[in-house]
Formats: C-alpha cells, sequence, structure tokens
C-alpha cells in the first residue's frame, strides 16, 4: 500500500514546490515592473526614443535569458510560434508601447489605478473566452490590490485622458497575454515575448530622437529594459 501511495504523494509535492515557485516568480515580476514610474520619470527623453532604447536592451536581455533558459532549441521556438504564439507577441508588442506611452503621457497615480484593474479585466475574459468562473477568493484578492493601489497613490486629478486610454489599452494587451498563455499553455510566450520585444521598439526607431543621448541617459534606458523588461517578462 505504501509503495503505491508514495508515487502520488511525490506527484502531489512536486505540484506544491511549483505553486510555490510560481508565487515567488510572480512576486519577482511584480517588483521589477514596478520600476516602471521611477525609470520613466527619470529619463527626460521623448516616449518613441525611450521604447526603442529600453526595448533593445530589453530584447537583448530576453535573447540571452531565452538561450541559457533554453539552449539553440529555444530559438527554433521562433519557428513554432503558430497563430497563439503571433497573437501573443502581438498583445506584448502593443502593451509595451501602450506601457511607455501611457507612463509618458498622464500620471502615474493614474497608471497604477488603471493597471491594477488588471485581475478583474483577466478574470472576465477568462471566464467568458475560457470558461473559467473567477473563484472569490481571487476576485477578493483583485479587489483588496485595487483598493491597495487607491489608498497609497490616491485617485487624483493630475491625469491626462489620452495617457489614461493608453494605460487602459496596456491592461487589455496584458489580459489577452494571460487568456493566450492560460489557454494554450504551449505556447511558447518566451520566443513570442522576445519577438514583440525587438518588433515594437524597431517600430518606434523612425520617431526617435538623438538629442539627449548622453551616457547616463543610456544606462538608465539599458537598466529600464533589462530591469523592467527583461527580468519582469522572463519571471
Amino acid at each position: 500500500v505504501v509503495g503505491r501511495l508514495r508515487p502520488e504523494h511525490d506527484i502531489l509535492d512536486a505540484l506544491a514546490a511549483a505553486h510555490r515557485q510560481g508565487i515567488l516568480m510572480l512576486f519577482g515580476a511584480t517588483l521589477a515592473w514596478s520600476t516602471s514610474g521611477l525609470f520613466a520619470r527619470a529619463i527626460p527623453l521623448d516616449t518613441p526614443t525611450v521604447i526603442l532604447w529600453r526595448g533593445l536592451a530589453g530584447a537583448a536581455g530576453l535573447l540571452v535569458v531565452l538561450w541559457w533558459l533554453q539552449g539553440r532549441e529555444g530559438f527554433r521556438d521562433f519557428a513554432r510560434l503558430g497563430v497563439a504564439g503571433w497573437a501573443y507577441a502581438l498583445c506584448s508588442g502593443l502593451g509595451m508601447l501602450f506601457f511607455v506611452g501611457s507612463l509618458k503621457a498622464t500620471s502615474i497615480a493614474h497608471v497604477a489605478i488603471i493597471y491594477a484593474t488588471l485581475p478583474f479585466v483577466a478574470a472576465f475574459l477568462g471566464w467568458w473566452v475560457l470558461k473559467e468562473p473567477p473563484g472569490r477568493a481571487g476576485i477578493a484578492a483583485a479587489a483588496l490590490a485595487l483598493a491597495g493601489a487607491a489608498v497609497m497613490v490616491g485617485l487624483g486629478n493630475d491625469g491626462a485622458f489620452l495617457g489614461d486610454l493608453l494605460a487602459f489599452g496596456m491592461v487589455l494587451a496584458m489580459a489577452g497575454m494571460i487568456l493566450i498563455a492560460r489557454g494554450r499553455p504551449q505556447t511558447p510566450t518566451l520566443a513570442a515575448g522576445t519577438l514583440s520585444a525587438i518588433c515594437a521598439p524597431l517600430a518606434m526607431a523612425p520617431f526617435a530622437s538623438l538629442d539627449g543621448l548622453d551616457a547616463p541617459n543610456l544606462m538608465l534606458m539599458a537598466a529600464f529594459g533589462l530591469i523592467n523588461s527583461t527580468l519582469g517578462f522572463a519571471l
């Protein structure tokens, strides 16, 4: 009897360990993404320029992560994206553009509040598209997070409509990424995200400027990409 039960216990232990690891990685990603407002305000350059150099630094970091985690096999994932992979890359690229654009166009407080609605949007889309009803505990945690964001940064009236709209576009894009990763877990999301991290900033190249590209700003944009994009997305 013990011999028959042991494999089942091993599987449960492995699932519990994977669950804990997932929570820790999500927490690390949250910390990495939370640096966005700091970098956006510290870099005194226009939005297309920031998106270009932040994106290129983030893409270079993601290529290193892809090789480190999967070796040459990881680069073959670019040929296996499929419809879901390309949709994920599109959502990721749009989210990147909306994200940096919103930080430059409205207040950080408004971006934080709007971004805090992501769990509700993702839960609704998951219920609508994947037929996964949201759990009460998850909805309660999302409500607590939204309330916490409101308490910390306040609602304020210093935002701008365009920036707020871009922030909500970012929320929809992020929810789309969550939905695809949940509904199509076999999608090579790291390769898809890396592809978007290459294409999105290059789309801004014609609009970027060389003004102000000194060493401190280049270092800030590189750190912006490596910490906020590479680390956050990889985790």
